[in-house]
């Protein structure tokens, strides 16, 4: 089981978040911000839905730490 983050609207640990979730599941990868907020809602990383700018702007980093081309792009 996936633990729960202990936040409401700390963008710091979403980062934290996406690394885990793209490490054991890597076809989360591919989505766009609006599927991973109720992604991460669904498998109990959070106790609510995150604001979407900020997974959005978290995106880019995760995604370049498993492919450093995705993040030039």
């Amino acid at each position: 089981m996936c633990p729960v983050y202990p936040i409401e609207d700390d963008s710091c640990e979403i980062l934290p978040m996406l690394r885990e979730l793209f490490s054991r599941r890597p076809e989360a990868r591919y989505l766009v911000a609006w599927e991973l907020q109720s992604l991460l809602f669904l498998l109990r990383y959070t106790d609510g839905l995150l604001n979407e700018n900020d997974i959005d702007s978290a995106l880019e980093v995760a995604r370049s730490d498993f492919d450093p081309e995705a993040g030039a792009a």
